[in-house]
């Protein structure tokens, strides 16, 4: 380590500065290769067994005599876990390192997802995912966190617009293959389709916690294919930007600062739309009537394709033009123009998913300029804890958009006043961002 942090910055400070410029890109190059496609793998398949049970419910519901309301609150009630346990899981990965946090979250939820074969009543129901929930918490914060470790700001948005094409990548390829298994492996070895969702796409997750654990590198310090040099000049970054004095660096400073809580507020907004197109995008396919399992994955990942574009690119220009508030701002506002058309439309087939993915497009898009917001002024403990809860209360709108849309369902039949509901909080998060967020972050 000392070698990387003294003599190998002195090498470099003979070098002239086009040659300096290239090493730096060459290191962030390297790392972004190394790193973004393994973390968004491990995401796809966090968020794969998170929201198949949104597949699963096609047939799950009819087999163990559960209503709308009991799926809505199965579903969210996965982030009351997630709520509860979230700050704790950062701050011990902070402690003991990304790779043994992220290794254990990874393995245990592939285990609760694989359980849920054996639901019979809406306790237990209710109770595997609140313990998926338990088991998740930590994850997408972790890697936030484990990324700047790696990323200095002023490259994170488009960073994190990687990394967050998980979401949609998961929706891409999560819904044909849950729709292909649902076709597939009904009634195979006394099974029900729903079952064998959990099984297979439980048992990926399990193998995966291994290989981070032979895989992941703690810090560029550690990056065995890093020259000195690139390791010297990352962690220079980091810890220049790290010792910043307008950056808080504690816990106590993290929540006792405004900026954060307000943060949460947004996220809380914004999640509301992520969940509603995880959890409902199905349901919502279905009522335009579109008929078989396969045939409701497929379509169902239309929406997914539009939006990854959309947050890849809303991350590049805001990290190029260094623009943060509006990129945020005008993608809710895009997602509660979408939810609301999507809600009006639902008698028109083409037009409603024409509707819903341009909710997916402003929603999705929203992600990656949103967190660049906190951690432009948290660092250290402060950004551990911070950034964890501002995760935390933001998903517990996971919670609240699926049991309302259930609630919504189950007592006007309908599905148009949930999404009119979470349109409003999408609108919400626009008006929050614009009104506290400073122009420039």
């Amino acid at each position: 380590m000392s070698s990387v942090m003294t003599g190998a910055p002195r090498a470099m400070d003979n070098l002239p500065p086009a040659q300096l410029a290239q090493q730096r890109n060459e290191a962030y190059h390297k790392i972004t290769v190394r790193l973004i496609p393994f973390l968004v793998f491990l995401f796809v398949l966090a968020w794969i067994d998170r929201v198949n049970v949104g597949f699963a419910k096609l047939q799950m519901l009819q087999d163990l005599q559960f209503s709308e309301a009991v799926y809505g609150l199965g579903a969210g009630i996965f982030f009351i876990g997630y709520f509860l346990f979230e700050v704790p899981s950062n701050l011990l990965l902070e402690k003991i390192g990304a790779r043994k946090t992220l290794a254990r979250i990874t393995i245990l939820w592939g285990l609760a997802s694989m359980a849920m074969i054996f639901v019979k009543t809406p306790t237990q129901f209710y109770a595997l995912r609140f313990l998926l929930g338990v088991f998740e918490a930590g994850f997408f914060p972790g890697v936030v966190l484990y990324l700047t470790y790696w990323f200095p700001a002023a490259r994170r948005a488009r960073i994190n617009g990687l990394f967050m094409t998980s979401f949609a990548i998961a929706g891409v390829v999560g819904g044909p293959i849950a729709g292909f298994i649902m076709s597939a492996m009904d009634g195979v070895d006394g099974l029900a389709n729903w079952q064998w969702l959990f099984v297979i796409e439980g048992i990926p997750s399990v193998l995966a916690g291994i290989a981070v654990l032979l895989y992941l590198p703690e810090k560029p310090a550690s990056a065995k294919w890093l020259t000195q040099p690139q390791q010297a000049i990352v962690t220079g970054d980091v810890e220049a930007e790290a010792r910043d004095p307008a950056k808080h660096s504690s816990l106590k400073d993290a929540f006792a600062n405004s900026r954060v809580w307000i943060c949460a507020a947004i996220y809380f907004c914004v999640v509301s739309g992520n969940a509603t197109i995880a959890f409902w995008s199905p349901s919502i396919i279905k009522e335009l009537g579109v008929h078989g399992n396969l045939q409701i994955g497929l379509v169902s990942a239309i929406p997914f394709v539009a939006g990854t574009i959309a947050m890849v690119l809303n991350g590049i220009h805001s990290d190029r033009t260094g623009e943060r508030r509006m990129h945020c701002a005008l993608a809710t506002l895009l997602a509660a123009v979408g939810l609301t058309l999507t809600g009006s439309l639902l008698h028109s087939a083409v037009l409603a998913l024409v509707a819903l993915t341009v909710a997916s497009i402003g929603i999705l898009a929203a992600f990656p300029v949103f967190w660049s917001l906190p951690s432009a002024f948290l660092a250290g403990t402060a950004a551990a804890g911070g950034i964890a809860l501002i995760n935390s209360i933001g998903n517990l709108a996971g919670f609240v958009a699926p049991y309302m849309i259930g609630w919504f369902k189950t007592n006007t039949g309908q599905l148009a006043a949930g999404l009119y509901f979470v349109a409003a909080l999408e609108f919400c998060a626009s008006v929050l961002v614009v009104v506290f967020i400073r122009a420039r972050a």
